[in-house]
């Protein structure tokens, strides 16, 4: 019989074997820009505000890239097409 070199795990620098592709333990989500004090107001005639949340190709970006919330998706995904509509955008 052959003897099998099994190497050990060893607990130094967790850290350091992060990458894309991590466990649920160390991952963070970012807060909402679109919802808090302070935060800009989501309606169709704000063009600017709009333009940040479409790709160059005109495409709505999804809310895992720009990390905004479900509600406040809908609103925006609903003005951005209003705003298409109008022919504003």
């Amino acid at each position: 019989m052959k003897k099998r070199n099994i190497k050990k795990k060893s607990p130094q620098n967790n850290f350091a074997k992060l990458s894309v592709f991590q466990n649920q333990k160390y991952k963070f989500k970012k807060k909402c820009p679109l919802s808090g004090k302070g935060a800009p107001v989501v309606d169709y005639k704000n063009v600017k505000l709009l333009k940040r949340y479409i790709s160059e190709n005109g495409k709505i970006l999804p809310s895992r890239i720009t990390s905004v919330s479900q509600k406040k998706q809908r609103e925006l995904s609903l003005s951005i097409k209003r705003a298409r509509n109008l022919a504003l955008i």
